[in-house]
């Protein structure tokens, strides 16, 4: 009786252990995962579509405002500043672009084997 008892401790303790150590899932993907995904795909593309244009206007405006300045030292700088920050917040968008990429590789599905 002892020894039947330890056989079925032991094929339980190895049923447990296999279910754990399975890599194979046959469940559905989540679909809070596919809503953050999908969100990730619209932020990311709006705010490319968005800034672009915008970035582009920007530079546009201070380098006219550099051109037509007619030698005033304000609208000089005032040119400059708004390029350089306009370039720097482009730079920060493609960054933050960059960054949801990398969340949305880590959020999405990766199948390994």
């Amino acid at each position: 009786m002892r020894k039947f008892y330890y056989i079925i401790q032991v094929l339980c303790l190895t049923l447990v252990l296999l279910n754990c150590f399975c890599t194979f899932s046959f469940a559905a993907y989540p679909k809070l995962v596919n809503t953050i995904t999908n969100a990730f795909k619209t932020i990311e593309s709006w705010i490319l579509r968005v800034s672009t244009p915008a970035a582009a206007v920007a530079v546009g405006s201070g380098v006219f405002m550099k051109k037509f300045s007619f030698g005033d030292e304000d609208r000089i700088r005032t040119g400059k500043r708004i390029i350089r920050g306009s370039l720097f917040s482009y730079a920060f968008i493609l960054c933050i672009d960059l960054i949801l990429s990398a969340i949305q590789l880590l959020v999405s599905k990766t199948e390994e084997g």
